[in-house]
């Protein structure tokens, strides 16, 4: 009996730290939350602006699936700017063709991104977000193209593009 007892303690710490592990990464986005972003709204207030798989990709850290977003092909001249704020943030002349399935560019737009560590599903990853509303964007790796080496691997539907 007493064997049973110290096994469920042992998965309870286990599960715990696991647990806080994943979460880790969500609760340093979550003090930056807390400062404050330029634009900020309540969860009924951009549900109101944002079609649902916006908001659960922008508002809740969705991913949207490979190979769905038409901006992912899109190279024509413009700007790419946040759907939620409409800041911009990469320029066509930064964008290039992974073959991932999502829109990748190699740098953003001076001051348009913040960053976070997102150590969710077992894996440490650097998350971007638009820095004046906070909405997520997707992450940043270092496996893209030059000159900078970094491939800002983004989810189409939390930007709308601007021809131009």
């Amino acid at each position: 009996m007493k064997k049973r007892y110290f096994l469920q303690a042992g998965a309870a710490m286990l599960g715990t730290g696991w647990l806080s592990h994943y979460f880790s990464g969500r609760s340093q986005f979550i003090a930056i939350v807390k400062n404050g972003f330029e634009i900020t709204k309540t969860e009924q207030e951009w549900r109101k602006i944002l079609t649902p798989e916006q908001f659960s990709v922008l508002r809740e850290h969705g991913t949207e699936m490979a190979h769905t977003s038409p901006l992912d092909k899109q190279y024509a001249k413009g700007t790419y700017v946040c759907a939620a704020c409409n800041l911009p943030l990469f320029s066509s002349k930064t964008k290039f063709n992974s073959g991932t399935g999502w829109p990748s560019f190699y740098a953003p737009i001076e001051g348009a991104i913040a960053t976070t560590v997102d150590e969710s599903f077992s894996m440490t990853r650097v998350e971007v977000h638009c820095r004046r509303c906070g909405g997520h964007l997707g992450h940043v790796f270092d496996d893209g193209s030059a000159p900078t080496g970094n491939r800002y691997c983004m989810n189409g539907v939390g930007m709308k593009f601007i021809e131009g």
